[in-house]
């Protein structure tokens, strides 16, 4: 479990080794207090999302799913990706509901970007990964919360040097996103250092 949780965080980052969800990366990346907001969303929406996916992936579409009612043969495996988006939606929709309600600085600094986590590839990248390695339900909430805490890990650290980067001496054509692109690449390969490192 814990090699799961440190591999989806680092080895195998969503943002930085598969570059999902880099257009909300690179927007919502310019102060280190809207980047911590997404991020933590990031981790509520990843922790529910993809257990609950994991469970009606299991429960309901693969074949043999519907033995119990005796029909073994039925294969829904195909509609994996609109029940999972169906999921995704309603956890975010929930979560903006509740950062209106509780948060509502935060819920207007994360501005359109936040009904956008619906359709944040990262969020649904996390669920067919958990399919396609065959996670079981303690394995997809570790993975869940640990491709969660990577991108917001990512994000928060990007956003914290681009602060930083306001007050330096860059370029004029690589000032805005050509600077942020090339951070982005020297963050990734900083990530990809951990590719290999394995626990005792």
């Amino acid at each position: 479990m814990i090699e799961i949780f440190l591999r989806s965080v680092f080895q195998e980052n969503l943002a930085l080794t598969f570059f999902l969800g880099v257009c909300t990366f690179l927007a919502v990346s310019k102060r280190v207090e809207t980047a911590l907001g997404l991020g933590a969303a990031m981790i509520v929406v990843q922790s529910l999302t993809v257990p609950i996916n994991h469970l009606i992936f299991q429960g309901l579409l693969v074949e043999g799913a519907w033995a119990w009612v005796g029909l073994p043969e039925i294969d829904l495996t195909y509609l994996k990706l609109i029940s999972f988006i169906g999921v995704i939606a309603a956890t975010v929709q929930i979560l903006e509901m509740t950062l209106d309600r509780y948060a509502p600085a935060l819920h207007r600094s994360l501005g359109v970007f936040l009904p956008l986590i619906t359709v944040n590839c990262a969020i649904l990248g996390g669920s067919l990964f958990m399919v396609e390695r065959r996670y079981d339900l303690p394995e997809s909430l570790v993975y869940g919360i640990g491709s969660g805490v990577g991108w917001a890990l990512a994000i928060v650290a990007f956003a914290a040097i681009r602060e930083r980067l306001r007050y330096a001496d860059v370029p004029e054509g690589l000032r805005g996103l050509g600077v942020a692109f090339i951070v982005t690449g020297l963050m990734s390969m900083g990530f990809s250092a951990f590719v290999g490192v394995s626990l005792p």
